[in-house]
This record gives structure tokens, C-alpha cells and sequence, in this order.
């Protein structure tokens, strides 16, 4: 009950980057767009822009025209900008929220640290100002955790977490 109230109160939006045809990601998992980026990007400005990991789903992340004028933007109106596993690595690419402290999956971590941008920290998940970035699939719940306690309170983000018999 309490996470449905939590569903009823964000609204999520998944963007393909091609359009609404289905994405296949690495380990076979099959995800349908709502709508393309470009169609999502008109009904803007949104709450959170993340970016999913996945080797190949960060490379395409970061060589795509129209995610780094949607993190231009996020970043421009101070949004919250919130990266998983090797998703980072699309802000190194774009220039995104360079200075920040930022995390990644380990895999990731050298490309991440390119130029210097960047102060590098093992945590599971790293806040650092409207960032918010997590190491990878072992991490999802506390880096959506994270997201809610942002954009929704402390409060909120216990009541999300109680049901699901998570450590501490």
C-alpha cells in the first residue's frame, strides 16, 4: 500500500533515444519507451533526468546530440541529474556537473576519471549537490531510495523502504 501511494505521486517518464521501439539492454532485458527523447524532451522541465547503465547504453548516452541538450538544461535549472552504473560516464561526455563527486561501477571508474574532472568516491551511493550517482545493479535500490528522499523527503523515502526488507 505504502509504495503504491509512492508510484501515485511520481510520474515517470522512460525516453528512448530512437523513439518508442523497444531497447534491449545488456543481460536480455527488454524495456518499452513511453516515448522518444525528443517527444519527452518538449514536455519538460522534469523533476529528475537519469541516466540507466549498461557499457553499450552509456556509450550510446554519450554520443547522443539530444541527452546532452536535456542535461544542459537539467543542469542549466539546477534539476536533479541522477546516473547509474557506467551511466556516469555520459556526463563526462557532455560536461555535465564537472567538480562533482561521483561514483560509478568500478568498470567504469578509469573512463570516468579522464581529464580530472571529477573526485571519485566508492560509496554505493554519492550526493553531491543536484547529483546524485550509484556503482550499479547491487546499488539500485538505495540509488532510487536516494532519488525519493530528494525529490520527496526522509519521510517518504522510509515509507518506500520499509516494505522491502532491505539491510541496513
Amino acid at each position: 500500500v505504502e509504495t503504491s501511494v509512492f508510484v501515485s505521486l511520481i510520474a515517470v517518464t522512460v525516453a528512448g533515444l530512437t523513439g518508442k521501439e523497444p531497447v534491449q539492454c545488456s543481460r536480455d532485458v527488454v524495456i518499452c519507451p513511453d516515448s522518444s527523447l525528443e517527444e519527452a524532451s518538449k514536455k519538460g522541465p522534469y523533476d529528475v533526468v537519469l541516466l540507466p547503465g549498461g557499457a553499450l547504453g552509456a556509450q550510446n548516452l554519450s554520443e547522443s546530440p539530444a541527452v546532452k541538450e536535456v542535461l544542459k538544461e537539467q543542469e542549466g535549472r539546477k534539476g536533479l541529474i541522477a546516473a547509474i552504473c557506467a551511466g556516469p560516464t555520459a556526463l563526462l561526455a557532455h560536461g555535465i556537473a564537472y567538480g562533482s563527486t561521483v561514483t560509478t561501477h568500478p568498470g567504469a571508474k578509469d573512463k570516468m576519471m579522464t581529464g580530472g574532472h571529477y573526485k571519485y568516491s566508492e560509496a554505493r551511493v554519492q550526493k553531491d549537490g543536484q547529483l546524485i550517482t550509484s556503482r550499479g545493479p547491487g546499488t539500485s535500490f538505495e540509488f532510487a531510495l536516494a532519488i525519493v528522499e530528494e525529490l520527496m523527503g526522509a519521510e517518504v523515502a522510509a515509507q518506500v523502504k520499509a516494505p522491502l526488507i532491505l539491510k541496513d
